[in-house]
């Protein structure tokens, strides 16, 4: 018997999910395998989101919520994109959902009919090509090769849209080669966009307060004011206050738009968790050092990794300007041996050899649209990323 309908077809387990499972399964059975494939900052959640959350359950704040969201965790990203994007919604234009990438998916459910096309540069997130397909739409990947420092040209833009585009999916800083788009940028991508005005824009700003040097984060609507109208402005907790195990991401934007999407929350998952909800609020509202702080660790991370990887044979490595991971060429190592006489012939048989040689799990290009290259999460404890960019180091030296 099949189960799974037509659309799934295509549809496959998030390759990073499945390598940090693979290098948790190897660890089980005794393995000292360092996992670089996850995302997830070895930060804990501050102390008072904590605090807050513990508060709400003694409150006894354990039940059903507004589908988009409390009122005034609302009102607390409201707040947020006044104070630090200079954007001014009103509380119907903005949802809460559990964690961004639901915003991002209930976003193609609602908007997306069978074979209407998704622009999605590449480098992407795994989740994006995958997320239009289930909306029954058609991914359309756009290279952007390193010599073009990961970004989308306007020219490369216009290009690739047609009468049946719905959407662009413009993430920055990027996951997975941390390149940002300054607001000149975002400026030049807008003048294609207002020549076709039926092409939605969703600006996936998750790692917004992870940049790095003199990058200036900006985001497409404080840029372009006149496209807010089909403009979704995407962010969340996870990845600035360490709470991806909480689950809370917001979206603001079209009244319409928004207001769809909170209809299939309520009819997907009711609303997000009530504790979450008061521990995202407290993250928002409450004290914001730590958000500095930690950027300035995770930059110190950025420049070990990426100088130590640049140095490994065969690899070369992009400084990411935001995020936390770097997405260096391995283009050097393609058609060279493995001590065991196996050629290399792709960035997946690259990866599959630092886990089975290095004990490192990192994961391949192609899981991101564009090959040769590995994606190396640089979140993790210093003393481990430096023991890991050794074994690479080492296995690539290996190489015949």
């Amino acid at each position: 018997m099949t189960y799974a309908a037509p659309r799934m077809a295509p549809i496959k387990p998030s390759p990073s999910a499945m390598a940090s499972r693979r290098a948790r399964e190897l660890v089980a059975a005794g393995r000292d395998v360092i996992s670089l494939s996850l995302g997830d900052p070895d930060f804990p959640t501050p102390d008072n989101v904590i605090a807050a959350a513990i508060r709400a359950m003694e409150r006894g704040e354990t039940k059903y919520t507004d589908p988009d969201g409390t009122p005034r965790l609302k009102a607390a990203v409201r707040e947020k994109f006044r104070r630090e994007n200079g954007l001014d919604f009103t509380l119907d234009q903005i949802v809460v959902s559990a964690g961004a990438k639901q915003v991002i998916f209930y976003a193609m459910l609602a908007t997306v009919a069978p074979g209407d096309e998704v622009i999605i540069p590449a480098p992407y997130w795994v989740s994006y090509p995958d997320m239009a397909m289930i909306a029954d739409g058609v991914p359309v990947r756009v290279t952007c090769p390193q010599n073009n420092g990961f970004r989308l040209r306007p020219e490369d833009l216009d290009a690739a849209i047609t009468p049946r585009t719905r959407w662009l999916l413009l993430n920055s800083p990027n996951n997975p080669s941390g390149a940002g788009y300054t607001a000149a940028d975002l400026e030049a991508l807008a003048e294609v966009l207002r020549r076709h005005p039926r092409v939605l824009l969703l600006s996936d700003d998750i790692y917004e307060h992870i940049v790095y040097d003199d990058f200036r984060f900006a985001t497409m609507v404080g840029v372009a004011p006149d496209l807010a109208d089909r403009v979704l402005t995407v962010n969340g907790v996870s990845k600035t206050y360490s709470m991806t195990g909480w689950r809370i991401g917001f979206g603001a934007g079209p009244r319409d738009l928004v207001r769809t999407m909170v209809a299939l929350q309520s009819q997907g998952a009711s609303n997000p968790c009530s504790i979450s909800q008061a521990a995202a609020l407290e993250a928002l509202s409450g004290p914001q050092d730590v958000v500095a702080e930690r950027r300035a660790i995770l930059e110190r991370r950025r420049d070990l990794v990426a100088d130590r990887l640049d140095r490994c044979p065969g690899l070369s490595c992009h400084r990411p300007q935001g995020a936390f991971y770097v997405y260096p060429s391995c283009a050097g190592v393609i058609s060279r041996r493995t001590p065991d006489g196996t050629v290399i012939g792709t960035d997946q048989d690259f990866a599959l050899y630092l886990l089975d040689a290095a004990d490192v799990a990192v994961v391949p290009g192609s899981a991101y649209g564009l090959s040769p290259h590995i994606r190396v999460d640089f979140s993790g404890a210093p003393e481990r990323l430096e023991e890991a960019c050794e074994r690479i180091d080492r296995a690539c030296r290996a190489l015949a």
